[in-house]
């Protein structure tokens, strides 16, 4: 009994076959029948192999370009791969490689049979969204169409919170999920969950958040004045978070010492705020712009203005879901890059304002949702604002916001020792799925997956990550 292995085809080391004599990792540590039989049931079961033979794949594209190689290296060969190792172990990988380029169009190949795709492994799928704007692309892909123009029948799945969020896609309940951008990296590093390893091909939404406070407290607009003050975040590993903790550590608060920081679901924040558990919160909007509506809160400031542009939720799934079902992965992806590009033309706001607001999806008056997507909104404090980018959609999963978040992972004591930030970086944020997608949708790809950023006049530069964790007095680390 055989199958076939994803193993390098130039390695005379690597058996392309799954048998009894095989030297990958599952099949050696195989020793009896029965161990052997699971192994194989386990690759059956994915249509991959899960050995350590192929830990050098990220991707799905990754996996394409490993089988289109393995086929004609097999096809060379007459499918002796007995016959391949001993021709390798003569010559070399490298030789052969170049010998079969030399005549063979390997990536024209690989070209074709990216786009011949294939039929959709699965069409109906479940997508988790907590119920703010930041979802936004993810929600209105529903009512508006996107999924269905790929050939996806999604049910949208209203979710409480982020913890309902990363458990129900950790146990598999969920094939897709909105997540916050930190979720899928503190997830696959195992940070606060179990590790599972899961990617975030796409950002929802920059911009879209808000520090609210009580209405009491329109005397101290002084962030030194928050001393005891009780402020809600929607989640631990979340840009809200983060953000909170850097603007108040600015202006000489240590967030731990200093304030209190609690873990409030969304929908829950201005109910809090109105029984005066909390003092203000770091949330998503429609709730920042709610509390303006009910009249408890007001807008201390955007986030826009701590940080221009920064990321704030996100697209994501896990790895054995897009390798499992690689082109439904793809047309789920098509579907979200397309209706994240839609959401970012603010001549769409309107009609997306009016499809976003039923009971199902954000239950929340239209103006609420107009004024947040629109961007001209009441402040709370007498004054109408006009900031059209208040909130703002660009589906493109920059490495180096990756990094940023590790380093404030790092600050805060939520991971410790030597990171590896760029390789975490790029297993976790796929900005070549997303480049692809973007060019087949024929919209303008960055030529970098890396930049600085100024955040509240300070720059980051993500090539010195450690020096920038060591340039903080107030940190954990």
């Amino acid at each position: 009994m055989s199958n076939k292995s994803l193993g390098n085809p130039y390695d005379s080391k690597v058996s392309l076959i799954h048998t009894k004599g095989c030297s990958c990792s599952t099949c050696q540590a195989a020793t009896d029948q029965k161990s052997y039989s699971q192994a194989l049931e386990q690759y059956e079961a994915h249509n991959r192999p899960v050995t350590a033979e192929t830990t050098d794949l990220q991707s799905v594209e990754d996996y394409m370009d490993r089988a289109v190689e393995n086929a004609i290296v097999r096809a060379v060969f007459n499918q002796d791969d007995g016959g391949r190792r001993r021709f390798l172990q003569a010559i070399g990988g490298g030789t052969l490689a170049a010998a079969l380029s030399s005549v063979i169009p390997l990536g024209a190949i690989k070209a074709a049979a990216k786009e011949a795709g294939g039929p959709l492994e699965k069409k109906n799928l479940k997508v988790g969204f907590v119920p703010i704007t930041c979802a936004t692309p993810i929600i209105m892909a529903h009512p508006m169409g996107f999924y269905a123009k790929h050939g996806l029948d999604v049910e949208v799945i209203k979710t409480a919170g982020w913890a309902v969020a990363r458990d129900k896609s950790l146990a598999g309940e969920y094939d897709a999920s909105h997540m916050l951008t930190p979720m899928p990296i503190a997830m696959s590093m195992g940070v606060g969950s179990t590790a599972k390893p899961f990617i975030m091909p796409a950002v929802e939404n920059i911009n879209g958040q808000a520090i609210v406070l009580h209405v009491d407290h329109k005397d101290k607009r002084d962030p030194k004045q928050w001393k005891g003050f009780k402020f809600g975040v929607p989640f631990e590993f979340s840009m809200h978070n983060f953000l909170l903790r850097y603007y108040v550590a600015e202006h000489g608060l240590d967030p731990d010492k200093d304030i209190q920081i609690r873990v409030v679901p969304p929908p829950e924040m201005v109910a809090n705020l109105r029984a005066g558990n909390l003092d203000g919160y770091l949330s998503p909007d429609p709730f920042n712009q709610r509390a303006v509506w009910e009249k408890v809160g007001f807008i201390h400031t955007l986030t826009k203005d701590i940080w221009e542009g920064h990321p704030c939720c996100a697209f994501a799934c896990s790895k054995e879901f897009a390798l499992t079902n690689p082109n439904t992965y793809g047309a789920l992806l098509k579907s979200i890059v397309e209706a994240t590009h839609y959401s970012a033309k603010h001549e769409n706001r309107k009609e997306i304002s009016a499809a976003i607001a039923p009971a199902n999806y954000l239950n929340q008056p239209v103006p609420v949702i107009e004024q947040v997507l629109l961007g001209r909104y009441a402040d709370g404090l007498g004054e109408v604002k006009n900031v059209p980018d208040r909130i703002d959609f660009d589906p493109f999963p920059w490495h180096s916001m990756a990094v940023w978040i590790l380093t404030q992972m790092k600050r805060w004591g939520y991971v410790k020792g030597d990171l590896d930030y760029q390789k975490i970086a790029q297993e976790v944020y796929l900005a070549t799925d997303c480049e692809k997608v973007m060019k087949e949708l024929g919209y303008t790809v960055p030529t970098s997956t890396n930049k600085n950023y100024f955040i509240m006049g300070k720059e980051f530069d993500y090539t010195k990550p450690e020096a920038y964790v060591d340039s903080f007095a107030i940190r954990r680390s």
